[in-house]
């Protein structure tokens, strides 16, 4: 009967064993979980800061872009109108003037 009540006591021992180390495990893996977790919220605001900069960038670059095309535009449009203007000038001149 001893040897029996030891041996109940031993596997009672060894199931506890069993359940503690289960238990560490499963908080092992809750906390390894977590970490993921927070390295992968991390990265995504990361990712999002840098794709946000990149879009601020290009926005940047394309009114830059348009821009100069719009001065060039206006200066083109500037040109030409004083030459019109010139050769306006110059019409007037020879008709008024013999």
């Amino acid at each position: 009967m001893s040897e029996l009540a030891s041996r109940e006591a031993a596997l009672d021992a060894q199931i506890e064993a069993a359940r503690e180390e289960a238990r560490r495990e499963v908080e092992a893996a809750e906390a390894e979980a977590a970490r993921i977790l927070a390295e992968a919220q991390a990265r995504t605001q990361a990712m999002q800061a840098e794709h946000e900069r990149q879009l601020q960038a290009e926005t940047q670059r394309i009114r830059e872009e348009a821009r100069a095309q719009a001065e060039e535009g206006t200066q083109a449009t500037r040109q030409r109108a004083q030459s019109r203007v010139q050769q306006a000038a110059e019409h007037i001149l020879r008709a008024v003037l013999p």
